[in-house]
């Protein structure tokens, strides 16, 4: 296979799987790894794809966002497994915020009938989850309600936040790295995030492996400021030793 039809098929692969990765293109087309480097390289230069860690992402898709019902179906048993885990976390009393995110939802669904929170939330989904939960103090979070997320943002929002000092957060991201930190691809949301990091005395983040080496458009904080990584067993022995060496424990589950 000449160099232009392999470029060809790795972004094809990548347009159709939304991110392709160097050893599994390696193996599929039957090149090294440093090939595979050189060919990602080239389609970086040419503005086709967009290099991440470990592999690329389809040009532009820094700003592409999923809508909740795609993404609730994305790595479903991962984020179960992420939920499940998570719970460990969760203060005997005392107060947590939710922030929106499919696998912080699931973990509101898994919250124990006897548990006696209080929680704060700007996700509809999720308060609407516990609305009924006989152990908690629900408050919601208020503000412009944006249509893919279905989460409230702006300075509504974002005063709220700022009145409060919770002793958990559980935290969602769409990218995260030691290098460029905690995005997502809504500047609001970003806002409403790094608000809700401010205003937590430890910050869970709750993300599946597919998520690390990701960047998307809007930043909202360093990886160093979250205490505990919750994710799955791909994550690599090596990225999660490197995540902790910068300061952040890793659970893998």
């Amino acid at each position: 296979m000449y160099a232009a039809e392999r470029q060809q098929e790795i972004l094809r692969l990548a347009r159709d799987g939304g991110r392709v990765d160097v050893v599994s293109l390696a193996e599929e087309l039957q090149v090294t790894a440093e090939t595979i480097r050189r060919d990602l390289k080239a389609l970086d230069r040419a503005g086709l794809l967009r290099r991440v860690h470990g592999g690329a992402i389809p040009a532009g898709r820094l700003d592409f966002e999923p809508d909740l019902i795609e993404r609730e179906s994305t790595a479903a048993d991962e984020k179960d497994r992420i939920a499940k885990a998570a719970l460990a976390e969760l203060p005997v009393e005392g107060s947590v915020i939710l922030d929106a995110g499919t696998t912080v939802a699931r973990l509101a669904a898994a919250l124990p009938l006897d548990s006696e929170l209080t929680v704060v939330t700007h996700s509809l989904p999720i308060a609407a989850r516990l609305a009924d939960h006989p152990g908690l103090q629900l408050h919601l979070v208020g503000g412009r309600v944006r249509h893919r997320t279905r989460a409230a943002v702006d300075a509504w929002a974002l005063r709220a936040y700022g009145e409060i000092r919770a002793d958990v957060l559980f935290v969602a991201a769409n990218g995260f790295s030691t290098a460029h930190g905690l995005t997502t691809p809504d500047l609001a949301e970003a806002a409403v995030k790094r608000a809700a990091v401010a205003a937590a005395r430890r910050v869970v983040l709750l993300a599946d492996s597919d998520k690390h080496g990701q960047e998307h458009f809007a930043r909202f904080g360093d990886l160093e400021d979250v205490d505990l990584l919750v994710t799955d067993s791909a994550l690599s022995s090596e990225d999660a030793a490197a995540i902790e060496r910068a300061g952040t424990e890793v659970v893998r589950a």
